[in-house]
């Protein structure tokens, strides 16, 4: 890699951290991805399907319960 070549990638990152900066300056609003994509998959069988296995699966790894001695 060239020294002019690296001068270019230095500048470009600069340039990126600059903008980037300004960015959270200007107090940019979050997206709220859970109230916008909540919802997304109701009444959908596959996704219940989903749901299902990965209970499932969780509960597989549980180790057994204990019994107590009376």
């Amino acid at each position: 890699m060239s020294i002019a070549e690296i001068e270019r990638r230095l500048n470009t990152l600069e340039q990126t951290v600059e903008e980037l900066k300004s960015t959270v300056a200007r107090g940019a609003p979050a997206r709220r991805w859970w109230v916008e994509d909540a919802g997304r998959f109701a009444d959908d069988p596959l996704f219940d399907e989903i749901v299902r296995r990965g209970k499932e699966y969780r509960q597989s790894l549980r180790p057994p319960a204990r019994r107590r001695k009376k």
